[in-house]
């Protein structure tokens, strides 16, 4: 570049201009200027500078001062709009308008970032590309979770560019001995992540500093074949072994990643179905922005481990041969070790035997349950055609019940943990004694008992599928075979017997033609159609309370009706159970804006999520008032309809936040019904009285309670 100092020149008028708008840009931005004002600025500004680095050129009065003026007036033009960006989504877009300050910081004690770097022109592609994502963003013109995206990837994008200089101007301080300080290095490296990926556990439980001082026999073997095979076989080795140790790599983070939410493996068949749910879920739980942040950081480092784990084998296994002859004993001695802890049982500590193999049965494991998954479904299909209530009579069918109401109702995370496994249970079994004592008093008899969740955290609707079908669904795949079959449910032995068969599930935010279609509802009631106007709570959309006087309006109070069944799913005791609504009066219940500012009242998630001890606390209360909300419900009933039957209970246990690492799967399940002949014809089931089921009620399986409950109530 020649050095050009005797006059300003049009290129540098151009980049004034752009400095100029990047003041007024900032003083808008400052006085909180809307996008219709701070776009068209910040349009013009890019514009400008796609021209004056062209201009120079063509005028041949480029110049360092040029350069340095231009990179600097385009850094502060970043620094101001991504300062506009972060006010709605989130401060972490200021990295993008930091990171050139961050750098210039890092030349104060580094010396060596203050050479020259080679130049790259990818450099120029990755700043132009910040501000024209930053202004698409400011605009708004995008849907939030594709700009959050485009975002991330820019940030990325600059994160790499910024880190390719530093690493270009370390290697021209001293070429030839930093490459072989480096090629070292990263060998060394690349041994001991290989080494550890190979004997990390799979289980958090299992995480300690001596799960890492074992060996592992795959990587004496792989190391082995690397120094007994010829150049070229040895590479084709590494290549696939890399490949190999990268998917048992992402398998033990996802295995570990899903015990700690639900306390089992990752299911390769299942699983990665519940993406979307999982997006939505981080979405309400810690809005739009951070949850597309998780979830492209979960993304990049599962990439990252394919990528990175395969490069480290491969260099670990270059390093073996380039060292074959301290590679040789070393390896000698591993093994001799290896075999002396396989034989003996040598542990490091207890649990932790110093002969690993743990790659190897982790593969063993998901293939053995990946096969297993396939068998299921193959039975499945098979259990789902054979149906001993299928053909039974309509005129049969219930009979027991006729003229009746009947309601199903999950309350969400209901799991027996809450009644006796918690500092706060005995608060909520106080409760429940308290409810069941009002129930009793508006005339209901009650029989409750246990039954075996197939879900444990989360996936509600495998409980719900499993309680209504009497098939045992505890995974994905056998959810979505069973809601493509025709399967005789409660809810359609209900619709086929005479009832008006319902679906009550507020949660639901668009149409659900599969589930409609599976459980044969005559309606189904959801966010779509319920004239909620209040706030919402944490995870659910509208409070228990409004709910239940919403299904009340829509079905129970329809002129002329006949018996209704419904399966009604609360939610208000969903993860992250804060903020809570309070109970009103069920008059005062209107569109539900009387719930208004109640969600900035009491614990928050930020304050409560930071302690465990917090967590199970707003559990407990949340399920105090979904159990409130139902008993509520039920007196308001009890002088209006003489002939209700409920069915209520949890679909799973709580999260490992709540319920700890060990999974438990019982749910407490009640029938409710103001006319005790119907808890006659259960009197064999051995249930006990009251609302709370007590050590020794009996507990089944909850696919088991469908053949039970209509052989108790059809001809």
């Amino acid at each position: 570049m020649r050095a050009v100092h005797h006059r300003w020149g049009a290129a540098n008028a151009i980049t004034g201009i752009r400095a100029v708008l990047t003041v007024v840009l900032a003083v808008l931005v400052a006085q909180g200027a809307t996008a219709t004002t701070v776009v068209p600025v910040a349009a013009v500004a890019l514009l400008t500078d796609a021209l004056d680095g062209r201009v120079a050129r063509r005028t041949g009065t480029a110049s360092r001062f040029g350069a340095r003026f231009d990179m600097e007036t385009d850094a502060a033009l970043l620094l101001v709009l991504s300062s506009y960006v972060a006010r709605d989504l989130g401060l972490w877009v200021l990295a993008i308008g930091l990171a050139r300050y961050v750098f210039l910081a890092a030349k104060l004690p580094l010396v060596w970032l203050r050479g020259q770097a080679p130049p790259r022109p990818w450099c120029k592609v990755v700043a132009a590309l910040q501000g024209i994502v930053l202004v698409v963003a400011a605009s708004g013109l995008l849907p939030e979770p594709v700009t959050t995206a485009a975002l991330l990837v820019a940030l990325a994008l600059l994160t790499e560019s910024f880190a390719h200089e530093a690493w270009d101007l370390w290697r021209v301080r001293r070429p030839h001995v930093t490459q072989v300080w480096v090629t070292r290095l990263t060998g060394v490296l690349a041994l001991l992540a290989v080494w550890a990926v190979l004997v990390a556990p799979d289980e958090i439980g299992d995480l300690s500093p001596a799960a890492f001082a074992r060996i592992p026999v795959e990587g004496l073997v792989l190391v082995g074949l690397v120094l007994l095979l010829p150049s070229r076989p040895a590479s084709w080795l590494a290549t696939g072994a890399g490949a190999v140790v990268g998917v048992v790599a992402l398998l033990k983070l996802l295995d570990i990643g899903i015990s700690v939410a639900f306390a089992r493996r990752f299911d390769p068949l299942g699983d990665p179905v519940y993406v979307g749910a999982g997006v939505s879920f981080l979405r309400d739980a810690l809005g739009t922005a951070n949850a597309y942040t998780v979830t492209v950081v979960a993304v990049v480092a599962m990439l990252a481990i394919l990528v990175l784990v395969p490069y480290a084998v491969r260099r670990a296994a270059g390093l073996a041969r380039e060292h074959r002859p301290v590679a040789v004993p070393v390896l000698l001695v591993l093994a001799l070790a290896w075999g002396a802890g396989a034989v003996t049982g040598v542990r490091v500590v207890p649990g932790e035997p110093l002969a690993a193999a743990t790659a190897v049965d982790l593969a063993s494991t998901h293939v053995t349950e990946v096969r297993e998954r396939l068998r299921e479904r193959a039975a499945l299909a098979q259990a789902i055609a054979d149906d001993d209530y299928a053909d039974v009579p309509a005129d049969q069918l219930l009979s027991a019940l006729r003229g009746k109401d009947v309601l199903l109702v999950f309350v969400e995370s209901y799991g027996r943990v809450a009644l006796d496994g918690l500092p706060t249970s005995g608060q909520l079994r106080d409760s429940v004694d308290a409810y069941s004592q009002r129930l009793d008093a508006a005339g209901y008899s009650t029989r409750s008992a246990f039954l075996t969740s197939p879900t444990f955290g989360a996936m509600s609707w495998l409980a719900h599928s499993t309680m209504q079908s009497g098939l045992w669904i505890d995974n994905q795949g056998t959810y979505d075979l069973l809601l493509g079959h025709d399967r005789l449910t409660l809810s359609s032995a209900f619709g086929k017997a005479g009832w008006r068969s319902v679906g009550m599930i507020p949660a639901d935010t668009e149409p659900w033609p599969e589930g409609q279609r599976f459980y044969r509802w005559q309606a189904l009631h959801d966010l779509t159609n319920m004239d909620y106007r209040g706030p919402r709570f944490g995870y659910g959309r509208m409070p228990d309370q409004f709910a239940l006087e919403q299904f009340q309006r829509l079905e129970l109070d329809r002129p002329g009706r006949g018996p209704v069944m419904a399966e009604i799913d609360l939610e208000s005791s969903h993860n992250p159970w804060v903020p809570l609504p309070r109970m009103v009066d069920p008059a005062e219940l209107g569109d539900g804006s009387v719930f208004d500012g109640m969600e900035d009242e009491g614990p928050q998630r930020d304050e409560t999520w930071r302690s465990a001890d917090l967590v199970r606390a707003a559990y407990v209360r949340s399920l105090q008032y979904s159990l409130d909300a139902l008993t509520t419900f039920l007196e308001q009933r009890a002088q209006q309809d003489d002939d209700l039957v409920v069915i209520t209970l949890g679909d799973h246990w709580p999260v490992t936040t709540v319920s700890g690492t060990t999974p438990g799967h019982a749910v407490p399940v009640s029938v409710i019904a103001s006319d005790p002949t119907v808890l006659d014809q259960i009197k064999s089931w051995g249930w006990q009285d009251g609302l709370r089921p007590h050590d020794g009620a009996p507990e089944w399986r909850m696919d088991g309670f469908r053949d039970r409950f209509l052989a108790a109530f059809s001809g």
